[in-house]
């Protein structure tokens, strides 16, 4: 076999299987419910409590319901893509297991090194966003924090990387070490754990855009699209810019199909975690970013945590900080908690297909848990939260996330195509169509982002090459079954 067929090389479907050492398998504990929770706490976090502001601030004014709502159709052609894969291959490896069966090895390896960024950075960049509602928490009660420990040690100012003095982001790894014992000692556990606080921070949610629309003032949304003052400002070009940071809010609703090994009925269950999950949040996230933009100047919400400066703006509504700081701690929380659960069950089938050393497929005998494998990602989250601030990790989790979401969409063409003959439980309504608005509508939002990001795209991609070249390519266990 010529280097190229090599790396075209792609695992039958139902060659899908599950490499793992010491012959335990994962504990099947997650129904639908559960499932959907899992959704909802991936991704109902840092894109409700902090980017939300952020984004109408910077780009999009009160148009930044438009950007959710782009983003959102963008989510929901993959979403169907991922509902009609988790039916064909319920496995733990997600787009990667997705990527192997339909575009070949070398595909699969770069979509799983890009999962790294969507699960790993992406929980080290919510532990940071953490820390200032942590911060915020705490002096409301009178308590402070010295910033030496409660901050980045580097900053990004002007597209460098800049000394801030501060040793490290103490809260936000004592939150990431917390949450990875969690995960260490089982998925029922931490499921059950990410149940409770999914369900407690709806609730407040709901309760603060109820209670807030009573005060909202309809003049503050006009005009609605502010006139773009730059070719990100606003305007049309700001509302895309936007779409491109919100993408950040939608991450994770495809975090179900990780616990398809841990599913009871993963055929039945994963559409309906997948579906309901990412329509439970886009609802919450327009209306919540109805709420602050009508509660105050969208100008005004550049902050760390706008859903508490737009609260705080109107007496009447004193009394919901605490509730908002409550759920903004739990939420950000859950995130983290989901993505210390995802990873590790990436690098699990990576490491079962000989693309990561044995060790990434070891599972507890007791907790049946990929143990080691969860300590090594949570400490490689704690290292990055304690040392990279939000604005460095956002962009690079958004890319990242999107070529995988392209390579799920197309896959689902292509089997389509090479296998008809395969059952499907669940099919993708109008699959062609469907399919490609997918592709398009991902790497629309991926057009929108800067040189600069791709410039560091580059550089990440690059250093995926590197482990692949220099340990997977060789240790392939599809080429080399020996």
């Amino acid at each position: 076999m010529t280097i190229l067929g090599q790396l075209l090389a792609k695992k039958a479907v139902g060659g899908q299987a599950d490499h793992v050492e010491g012959g335990v398998q994962l504990r099947r504990t997650l129904g639908p419910w559960g499932l959907t929770a899992l959704g909802i706490g991936a991704v109902i976090g840092g894109g409700i409590f902090v980017i939300t502001g952020q984004a109408a601030a910077e780009h999009a004014g009160p148009a930044v319901l438009l950007s959710f709502v782009i983003a959102a159709i963008c989510c929901s052609f993959t979403a169907l893509c991922y509902a009609e894969f988790a039916t064909l291959i319920p496995m733990s490896g997600s787009s990667y297991s997705y990527a192997y069966a339909t575009l070949g090895e070398f595909a699969a390896w770069f979509i799983g090194w890009n999962m790294v960024l969507e699960y790993g950075v992406s929980a080290s960049a919510v532990a940071v966003s953490w820390t200032g509602y942590f911060k915020s928490f705490l002096a409301h009660m009178g308590l402070h924090l010295p910033d030496v420990l409660t901050n980045s040690p580097i900053a990004f100012v002007d597209k460098h990387l800049v000394v801030t003095g501060a040793l490290f982001n103490l809260p936000a790894v004592v939150l990431v070490l917390a949450l990875t014992w969690l995960c260490y000692v089982g998925i029922r556990e931490s499921s059950g754990v990410n149940n409770a606080i999914v369900l407690l921070k709806v609730t407040l949610i709901v309760i603060v855009i109820v209670a807030g629309w009573h005060y909202v003032n309809p003049d503050l949304w006009h005009p609605f699209i502010p006139p773009a003052e730059g070719p990100e400002t606003y305007g049309w070009g700001g509302i895309m810019r936007a779409a491109t940071l919100v993408f950040f809010a939608y991450i994770g609703f495809e975090a179900t199909s990780t616990a398809a090994q841990e599913a009871k009925n993963p055929q039945r269950d994963l559409p309906i975690g997948t579906l309901a999950s990412l329509a439970i949040c886009t609802v919450l996230y327009v209306a919540m970013a109805a709420v602050l933009t009508g509660l105050i100047s969208y100008k005004q919400l550049g902050t760390a945590e706008p859903v508490v400066t737009a609260v705080a703006a109107h007496p009447q509504l004193n009394w919901l900080r605490w509730l908002v700081e409550i759920g903004a701690l739990l939420g950000l929380a859950s995130v983290v908690l989901v993505m210390i659960i995802a990873q590790p069950r990436i690098f699990m089938m990576m490491g079962g297909d000989g693309m990561l050393p044995p060790v990434f497929s070891k599972l507890h005998p007791r907790y049946r848990t990929p143990h080691i494998n969860t300590l090594i990602t949570g400490a490689g989250i704690a290292l990055l939260a304690a040392v990279f601030p939000l604005d460095v990790l956002g962009d690079l989790v958004s890319m990242g996330t999107l070529l995988a979401f392209v390579a799920v969409c197309a896959g689902v063409l292509i089997l389509r195509r090479t296998r008809p003959d395969l059952p499907r439980t669940f099919r993708v309504p109008w699959a062609t169509v469907t399919c490609t608005l997918g592709v398009l509508s991902c790497l629309m939002l991926l057009y929108w982002e800067n040189w600069y990001n791709w410039t560091l795209m580059g550089l990440w991609t690059l250093l995926g090459f590197a482990i692949y070249f220099g340990y997977g390519y060789r240790h392939s266990r599809l080429r080399n079954p020996g």
